[in-house]
């Protein structure tokens, strides 16, 4: 089987000369990169105490109820940055996905809103990360793993 980076399409200069776009995509269409994606993430939380996952639109989605159900765990969904007022409740420990960090702005959105509903959140999953945008950095005190990790932007 191929490792999970070699069903990722990257598309150089774009949106912009000088970026390289990296095509999430290309692992869905497949049935073994998706496999390789929903068990990296499983492996991932395979030693961490949690309760529930919540994953953002839409990407969040794709991952994250996967890994819920083979988990065995409940899925909140997270809409233009808000969630209902009871999808997680005091003390409840809870797992981020998604399918890419970037600059970390989302995913610091999201733990405020799970934090403000009196969740605690124990870990976070990404399939890609683009380090060069310093999204972990916004994350700091948080347990941050991504599947694949590109130095650039």
């Amino acid at each position: 089987m191929k490792k999970l980076e070699e069903y990722v399409r990257s598309i150089p200069d774009f949106p912009e000369p000088g970026i390289i776009f990296r095509d999430v995509t290309t692992i869905l269409q497949d049935a073994d990169g998706l496999h390789l994606a929903v068990d990296s993430i499983c492996n991932m939380l395979k030693d961490v105490d949690y309760d529930v996952v919540v994953g953002p639109e839409s990407r969040g989605f794709i991952f994250g109820v996967p890994v819920a159900y083979a988990e065995h765990k409940g899925f909140v969904p997270v809409r233009k940055i808000e969630m209902h007022k009871d999808s997680i409740t005091p003390g409840q420990k809870v797992v981020i996905i998604d399918d890419l960090i970037a600059t970390g702005g989302t995913t610091e959105a999201i733990i405020k809103l799970i934090e403000e509903l009196g969740g605690k959140v124990v870990k976070i999953c990404f399939v890609m990360e683009l380090a060069g945008l310093k999204g972990r950095e916004l994350l700091k005190g948080y347990d941050v793993e991504s599947a694949i990790i590109y130095e650039g932007k």
